[in-house]
């Protein structure tokens, strides 16, 4: 008897069945949403993800006590009753949840996104989608295998203004494009965060699951805070923080394709306080289409001839277009026929991602920042980054998804700490 039809029609019966339970949920009760990490970006999501027709706060989990208290506090400010914890497996493993909200530091992005998978819960997971290619690719096969909406939390893509950029982008007004440039130019403090010693974990954080399938360290404050991501172990940088933002919308205005040869250069030229992750940086793409991106962050000066301390600019050979999160703009060439042209922001791209995280989840369609996108995005980041480590120009091998170069490849994986292990 041949079952792959029965096989089949059982896997789209399935699917059915779960879009139409979601649809009732939306129209008749609250889809019921788990909250993971819950610091700045966590806390961020909390506020506008409440802003969302139809979505209960289920469950809030941190390690840290006082941002599980300050978290619960503003769930309740919204009427919202949670039950808090400080182990996430609690919540994957409840039935009654519908979704997690993955923002705990980005080396448990991966795991967090493909547990939840596994349980059956649709995944917001916070930029930058991984810490290394395997995981990307591990977090694409799960929300397939698991047909599961994973909306990853580059919410440029849902901003009105971005979508307008990206569309003039690809309507070729601006001409042929040869270069653009993505870019934060910072002024911090030479001493940075400073290099408090090691100590023993403060009362109120779980350091050993802080850490998790990360490699082992004593405690410090710096690390533990905001600033894990200038640690190798825990994140890669500016790159894949704010070069996750802006390089996905470049990508996004090339059709998603990811480059063909990497490069980058830098180091730590003006920050010193410990960290790992390079203060001043440039990488190179270049694209397959004949285009070169670059991604330039330094830490010492502001200037930039733009006006602008972060976004795109696309140059082309009718025209420059500037691009941030305020609006964009537009400046002809010489001798064009393009008219310069000036656009301002005009929604919150937050709220609007959420609403489409939500939205796919009751019609089971594909959100505006899958993963299988955003992990190409990711991807280059850490491409850039590999060649910074390796010091190795790079060829990807977008076929079999890893990099020509034998050296390298000792960073497109990593080592998760026992017990923890990543499988689909």
């Amino acid at each position: 008897m041949d079952t792959q039809p029965r096989r089949t029609f059982l896997k789209a019966t399935s699917v059915a069945l779960t879009a139409s339970a979601l649809r009732a949920a939306g129209s008749n009760d609250r889809i019921a949403v788990g909250f993971i990490g819950l610091g700045a970006m966590g806390s961020g999501n909390l506020g506008f993800a409440m802003k969302q027709p139809g979505l209960q706060v289920a469950a809030l989990c941190d390690v840290k006590q006082d941002a599980l208290e300050r978290a619960t506090a503003l769930a309740a400010s919204q009427g919202h009753k949670p039950k808090t914890v400080k182990d996430f497996r609690e919540i994957i493993a409840d039935k009654s949840i519908d979704a997690i909200c993955v923002a705990a530091p980005d080396h448990w992005h991966a795991y967090m996104m493909v547990e939840g998978c596994k349980a059956g819960k649709d995944v917001w997971v916070e930029k930058p989608a991984c810490t290394v290619i395997d995981e990307g690719l591990k977090m694409v096969a799960a929300a397939r295998k698991y047909d599961r909406v994973v909306q990853v939390g580059t919410m440029q893509r849902s901003g009105v203004h971005f979508q307008q950029a990206v569309e003039f982008v690809r309507s070729g007004r601006l001409g042929k494009i040869t270069t653009t440039r993505t870019f934060n130019y910072l002024r911090l403090k030479p001493e940075g965060n400073g290099t408090p010693p090691n100590s023993a974990p403060p009362p109120g954080i779980d350091w050993e699951m802080w850490l998790g399938p990360a490699p082992k360290r004593p405690y410090n404050p710096v690390p533990a805070g905001h600033e894990f991501r200038r640690y190798w172990d825990f994140a890669g940088g500016m790159l894949t923080d704010w070069g996750a933002h802006w390089l996905d919308i470049v990508q996004m205005a090339m059709d998603e394709a990811m480059p063909v040869k990497i490069s980058a250069l830098g180091g730590n030229f003006w920050v010193k306080d410990g960290r790992e992750t390079p203060d001043t940086l440039e990488a190179n793409y270049t694209y397959a289409n004949g285009m070169l991106a670059t991604y330039e962050t330094r830490a010492s000066s502001t200037h930039s001839f733009s006006g602008n301390s972060q976004g795109i600019i696309f140059y082309g050979s009718e025209g420059t277009m500037v691009l941030d999160r305020s609006g964009y703009r537009v400046i002809p060439e010489n001798g064009s026929k393009l008219e310069a042209i000036q656009v301002k922001s005009s929604n919150n791209s937050n709220i609007a991602h959420w609403a489409n995280f939500l939205d796919c989840m009751r019609t089971r369609r594909r959100p505006q920042s899958d993963i299988e996108k955003c992990f190409r995005s990711t991807a280059t980041c850490l491409l850039g980054n590999v060649s910074y480590r390796s010091g190795l120009r790079l060829t990807w091998d977008d076929k079999n998804s890893t990099v020509l170069e034998p050296e390298a490849r000792k960073y497109l994986t990593r080592e998760y700490r026992s017990p923890w292990k990543l499988t689909v």
